[in-house]
């Protein structure tokens, strides 16, 4: 049975992750990215300790064209500083926080349901 979600033609799907790299639809990523609902790129932070509202910018520049952020913060959940929460929040950013894997599915998910979402993953 094939199991794997209905998207929009053209949107990107996350198929894995695991050792420091993401396959999104048939393309392997190293590192951090950040997966929106027509490409996805590179993302110059490799643990939760150095994200900072700056590492944001490419989101903030596209705040309008997304309603959901998930940020996945690798293997376990840690509360990220709230001055990080306030500051993304204070630039109209409201961001979901979970391990990488859950925010993975809930992508895929909510890419299967015509949302509009984007994820930032840190790497597991």
């Amino acid at each position: 049975m094939d199991v794997t979600p209905l998207v929009p033609s053209g949107a990107q799907i996350i198929q894995a992750y695991a050792d420091g790299t993401f396959r999104v639809s048939g393309v392997v990523h190293d590192g951090a990215v950040m997966v929106f609902p027509d490409k996805t790129v590179s993302w110059t932070v490799s643990v939760n300790a150095d994200v900072g509202v700056d590492d944001f910018a490419p989101l903030l520049d596209r705040a309008g064209e997304f309603d959901v952020v998930l940020l996945g913060l690798g293997a376990t959940v840690t509360n990220p500083p709230f001055e990080l929460r306030r500051a993304l929040k204070e630039r109209g950013l409201s961001v979901d926080f979970m391990d990488t894997g859950a925010a993975c599915r809930t992508y895929n998910v909510l890419m299967a349901e015509g949302r509009r979402v984007v994820a930032a993953l840190l790497p597991v």
